[in-house]
């Protein structure tokens, strides 16, 4: 099944879109599509919220959201892709898709955060680039802090050496 990838510049409005984006990070994170709600509508309040859609045959498979953290930076807060399309390079065509977009409005890092037990995402960071820069204390264990500098000669293939 061919997988298209599309950007929606802010948060949708209600409609499929919406209630998709829910469904999807509420089944990802394992929480209620409330609490997603409750987090993105959060967060739409202090500025534009992007996405980045990951859709085969019309059905939502996976996902990326960010957000300018100050100018320059960006911040990819949340993402993931349906347990059933794993593994078929679906999270990192949307990090590629994120990344490029951030260099084309002139960003010139990126910072993420990720739970240990997110460790394919973790390894998908590193591999597409990033440097753990800190840790903290999350309120589900420790937060592994990671960014990259976004420069124009340099591509995530580039950087695949760093974990196979």
């Amino acid at each position: 099944m061919p997988v298209s990838f599309r950007l929606l510049p802010d948060l949708p409005p209600a409609g499929p879109d919406w209630d998709n984006l829910l469904a999807l990070l509420a089944t990802i994170f394992s929480t209620s599509e409330e609490q997603q709600a409750a987090e993105l509508r959060y967060q739409q309040a202090r500025g534009p919220v992007q996405v980045w859609l990951a859709e085969t045959e019309e059905r939502l498979v996976g996902c990326k959201v960010g957000y300018e953290r100050k100018p320059g930076h960006y911040y990819s807060w949340l993402g993931g892709v349906a347990t059933a399309f794993r593994g078929q390079g679906i999270a990192a065509e949307l990090m590629r898709e994120q990344h490029a977009w951030c260099q084309q409005h002139g960003y010139q890092r990126i910072r993420t955060q990720t739970y240990n037990q997110w460790r394919a995402m973790l390894l998908l960071n590193l591999r597409m680039g990033f440097d753990i820069v800190g840790t903290m204390q999350g309120a589900y264990g420790l937060v592994i802090v990671l960014e990259k500098e976004l420069n124009s000669d340099e591509t995530a293939e580039a950087q695949s050496y760093a974990i196979k």
